[in-house]
C-alpha cells in the first residue's frame, strides 16, 4: 500500500512539471525585431521653423514606405511615397512642397505654419510583405507678439477707488503672467485674479500700488512681456491742495486782467481828451484886420471890430463843457466908449 501511495505521488509531480513547461512555451516566444520608432524634433514648433521627423529602427529589407497626413492610411491624404527598388520618391495629394523625404525613411518638413498642426503616420512594407504603422504629432504655434496692459481708470483715488488691469493680446490661445515689481501676482486680499489670469483687480488702491505692473504671455514655446505700466493714485490731500491751486491761479488771472482793462480805459480817456484840447483855439491868437473901411453907429469913421473866423459845429453840451472865453479878448473897446 505504502509503496502504491509513493508511486502516484511521483506521477502526479511529473504532471505538475509537464503543465508548467506548457505554461512557459505558451507565454514565452523569441525575440521579435525592434519596434519602428518616430521622433519630432521639435514635436512643438513655433512658426516658420523646421521640424524632422525622424525615423529609428528601420528593418534594412524595406520594399518601400509612405507618409500620410492622418493616424490611417488613406491615399487621398498621402505626403509622399518611395520605391526601395528604384529609389524613386512620387509626391501625394497632400504633398504642400515644403516637405522633403530622405533615403531613411525620415522627413523634413520647413517653414510650418499653424494649419500643418495634426498627425502624421509612416507606413512601410518590408520584403516579406509585412507592413508597420507608426504616428507621430505636431504642434505649431503662432509667434507671440508683446502683450500691452490697459487699465479702467485713469484717475484712482487712493482708499476709494478699484483699479481692473487687462492683459491685451492679439493671440488667444497663451496663458497669461502678471508680475508687480518683477514678482509674480498671487491672489489676496486686495488682489484678484480672473480665471484665465487675464485680468488683474486692485481693490481700494494706494499709493503703494502704483508698480511696476507686467503681464507676460506664454505658450510651450515661446514668451513675451509687456512694457512696464505705473499707476498713478492721487490721495484725498493731493486733490483738495490740487484745487486750491486751481482756485489760486483763477483769482490771478482775474487780477492780471482787471489792471489791464483799467490800464486801456485810462489809456483811451487820456488820449480822448488830448484830441479835444487840440482841436480848440489858442486863447493868444490874433485875428486879422477887415480890408474895407464902415462906418460906426455915430457916423464917424471907425474900423470895425473883425469878424469871427468860421468854427467847427461843436455840440451844446461840450460848449457848456468847455466855454471859449477868447470872445472877450475880440470885444472893441472903442465902439464902446464913443457910444
Amino acid at each position: 500500500m505504502d509503496h502504491a501511495s509513493a508511486t502516484a505521488h511521483r506521477g502526479r509531480i511529473r504532471w505538475l512539471g509537464f503543465l508548467l513547461a506548457v505554461s512557459l512555451l505558451t507565454f514565452w516566444s523569441p525575440p521579435t525585431t525592434a519596434l519602428l520608432v518616430l521622433k519630432l524634433m521639435p514635436s512643438n514648433a513655433t512658426e516658420g521653423n523646421d521640424v524632422l521627423f525622424l525615423v529609428y529602427n528601420r528593418s534594412d529589407d524595406l520594399v518601400g514606405y509612405s507618409w500620410y497626413k492622418g493616424q490611417t492610411v488613406d491615399r487621398k491624404r498621402q505626403i509622399v511615397t518611395y520605391n526601395s527598388a528604384t529609389q524613386d520618391s512620387t509626391n501625394g495629394p497632400a504633398h504642400s512642397g515644403r516637405e522633403t523625404l530622405y533615403p531613411n525613411g525620415s522627413l523634413l518638413f520647413q517653414k510650418v505654419i499653424p494649419k500643418d498642426t495634426g498627425y502624421y503616420t509612416l507606413h512601410v512594407l518590408n520584403a516579406a510583405l509585412q507592413s508597420d504603422l507608426v504616428t507621430g504629432q505636431l504642434h505649431v504655434y503662432l509667434k507671440l507678439l508683446k502683450p500691452t496692459v490697459t487699465s479702467n481708470n485713469l484717475d484712482r483715488m487712493e482708499h476709494k477707488d478699484t483699479v481692473v488691469l487687462t492683459c491685451e493680446s492679439e493671440i488667444q490661445d497663451v496663458t497669461y503672467l502678471w508680475l508687480i515689481n518683477s514678482q509674480s501676482v498671487q491672489n489676496s486680499t486686495r488682489l484678484e485674479l480672473s480665471k484665465d489670469n487675464r485680468t488683474l483687480t486692485l481693490l481700494y488702491v494706494t499709493r503703494n500700488d502704483a508698480g511696476p505692473y507686467e503681464c507676460e504671455i506664454r505658450n510651450p514655446v515661446s514668451a513675451n512681456r509687456s512694457d512696464p505700466f505705473y499707476l498713478n493714485v492721487l490721495s484725498d490731500k493731493t486733490s483738495t491742495g490740487s484745487f486750491q491751486l486751481n482756485v489760486a491761479g483763477i483769482i490771478v488771472i482775474g487780477v492780471l486782467v482787471g489792471v489791464v482793462l483799467v490800464a486801456a480805459l485810462g489809456c483811451f480817456l487820456f488820449l480822448r481828451r488830448t484830441g479835444r484840447a487840440s482841436g480848440r483855439h489858442d486863447p493868444g491868437e490874433h485875428w486879422p484886420p477887415a480890408s474895407t473901411p464902415g462906418h460906426g453907429l455915430s457916423g464917424t469913421s471907425a474900423s470895425p471890430a473883425p469878424l469871427p473866423s468860421p468854427r467847427t459845429v461843436v455840440p451844446v453840451y461840450e460848449e457848456l463843457l468847455h466855454p471859449n472865453t477868447d470872445i472877450y479878448c475880440r470885444i472893441d473897446h472903442k465902439a464902446e466908449v464913443a457910444s
